[in-house]
């Protein structure tokens, strides 16, 4: 073939790559090297070395399966999950708590006196107590009722009722009225716990956020290295082209054997080059399956990943002003610190109701019942004269009468004298909400930059794409005026290698310029939403969150 015809081959299928529309026929054709030399056993060991099956992949296609099985994603998905059973856990405090309790015994005492009731007296009872405790979210008070009973037999002498039977119920409602009134440890809990249940959603947001950008910047990373691995074989084919008619020329005279020997050196230098493509190829596509399969089980893993959307190079128009506020209100590092800010306020209100005294007010309401077969003695300790059934039900009865009632309230007063523990942590918690306020406005302000540097960068990266592409369509005019002047002997070998050599690195430089535009517009929206570095924001101390 004639070095004319073979490099307007070249240049038909670079520009065909360059519009991202190569078909897969065409692209695999250009898998396949005409050269019998060492291009052969390179491209024979890495078709080897390739999956047996090509799959096209589209960037949105790639996205789906990016949500559905990403392994990041995965562990993301638990972690609101665990917050809702933190959160379950939190709220289980105000759940009211049964307790009971029964109790057998039986006691023989020896008599020291008269008034022992005997000289053995034997003794048994049973004891019967249930009570429930319920707390209460509002005022952090608690409620605490009781239903305490006995039944108890004995034979001393000096009893009125055998068996005897004891009830009491009893109804008592403790209210702090300082500390511990509008919040204290297990409300500041729940709360803490709400809240970064709510941080968990975020979390995820972002990681899917992030998660998405990566695999976009993947995708075009191997669309990029696709279509540089298409280039390097084609600069190879043009210098292995170059070798065979430097070879013919010789052979007829026209040229001197060194052109042969300067030729194969660059041949030599392009198979290194389309060596080090074809494993630039293989990283950025094993990347781009780290984002998208659930293990080395997934179908995906042993095929071989074709992208084939072409990217977009159309001007963009960018209102930055607008990018800076979507950002600021929907960027989710920006959400995540004023939601560790709220766990702050938190956490001080706490640190603040510690430093009060602990004013208690405990109200209580008991009544009593006394049941069992009464004995009416004719004197102490005497004969029995009468005897008057009863039983359990005569305690029941008499609680029900309210026979016995009684009541009691108290005030319990706690107070540390001189600066305590409280207060030296209170101070210093505010000190630490001021700081992490400052933080936030320098997050915000870091944000604005990031966003407004991001769309400078599109727009440098647009004007370097016209560039690129202009310098492209020069060395490839130029690569075709050496061809024809080599072909009537006013070009020499060298000016062909040189004139290959600027043609390649254009076509790589314009192919760079068009993946950072693609990258760039990713960035530029991944920073309205979400970031890959949390803020250093901490939580101030006051509990467990």
């Amino acid at each position: 073939m004639p070095i004319k015809k073979a490099l307007l081959a070249g240049m038909r299928i670079t520009a065909i790559l360059l519009v991202g529309s190569v078909s897969g026929t065409a692209a695999q054709s250009l898998y396949v090297p005409r050269s019998p030399l060492l291009a052969d056993s390179i491209l024979e060991l890495s078709q080897s070395m390739r999956p047996r099956t090509r799959l096209d992949l589209t960037l949105s296609k790639a996205i789906e399966r990016a949500l559905d099985r990403n392994l990041d994603i995965a562990v993301e998905r638990l972690n609101p999950q665990l917050l809702d059973l933190s959160l379950a856990q939190a709220q289980s405090f105000y759940r009211p708590t049964l307790r009971t309790n029964f109790t057998g015994a039986s006691r023989t005492s020896p008599s020291s006196t008269q008034l022992d009731g005997g000289v053995r007296v034997e003794t048994d009872s049973s004891v019967f107590n249930s009570s429930i405790r319920q707390p209460v979210n509002w005022g952090g008070g608690a409620v605490d009722l009781s239903w305490n009973n006995n039944r108890t037999s004995s034979t001393n002498a000096f009893t009125s009722f055998n068996p005897s039977f004891r009830s009491t119920f009893a109804a008592s409602y403790s209210q702090p009225l300082l500390r511990g009134f509008r919040i204290d440890s297990n409300r500041q809990r729940l709360k803490v716990t709400s809240i970064n249940r709510d941080i968990s959603d975020i979390d995820l947001e972002a990681t899917i956020a992030n998660t998405v950008a990566e695999v976009q910047s993947a995708y075009w990373e191997l669309r990029y290295s696709v279509a540089s691995l298409a280039v390097q074989q084609q600069a190879l084919e043009l210098a292995d082209q170059l070798v065979q008619d430097n070879r013919v020329r010789v052979e007829i005279g026209t040229l001197a054997p060194i052109d042969i020997l300067q030729a194969q050196s660059e041949a030599a230098a392009r198979r290194q080059t389309l060596a080090q493509a074809e494993q630039t190829q293989r990283t950025a596509e094993l990347a781009l399956k780290r984002l998208l399969l659930s293990g080395t089980d997934d179908e995906l893993w042993a095929a071989e990943l074709n992208p084939i959307d072409p990217p977009a190079i159309e001007p963009t128009r960018i209102d930055t002003e607008a990018a800076v506020r979507t950002a600021l209100d929907q960027r989710t590092d920006v959400s995540r610190v004023r939601r560790l800010q709220e766990i702050n306020d938190i956490n001080v209100r706490t640190l603040k109701n510690n430093t009060l005294p602990a004013l208690d007010l405990v109200g209580t309401y008991q009544l009593a019942g006394q049941g069992g077969t009464k004995f009416l003695r004719q004197s102490l300790g005497g004969t029995v004269g009468t005897i008057i059934p009863g039983g359990f039900s005569d305690a029941i009865d008499q609680l029900v009468d309210v026979d016995f009632p009684a009541w009691t309230i108290q005030l319990n007063l706690t107070y540390s004298l001189g600066q305590n523990a409280d207060e030296i942590a209170y101070t210093r918690a505010r000190l630490q909400v001021q700081q992490t306020e400052a933080q936030i406005r320098q997050l915000e302000l870091q944000v604005a930059l990031e966003v407004t540097n991001a769309a400078l960068q599109i727009d440098a990266i647009r004007t370097r794409i016209d560039a690129a592409t202009v310098a492209r369509e020069l060395a490839d005019q130029l690569l075709k005026a050496e061809g024809s002047k080599f072909e009537v002997g006013m070009s020499t070998n060298f000016f062909i290698v040189q004139a290959q050599r600027d043609l390649s690195a254009a076509q790589d430089v314009e192919l760079r310029a068009i993946l950072d535009y693609q990258k760039a517009l990713i960035e530029f929206d991944r920073l309205q939403r979400t970031s890959l570095n949390r803020a250093g924001i901490s939580v101030v101390g006051g509990g467990s969150p």
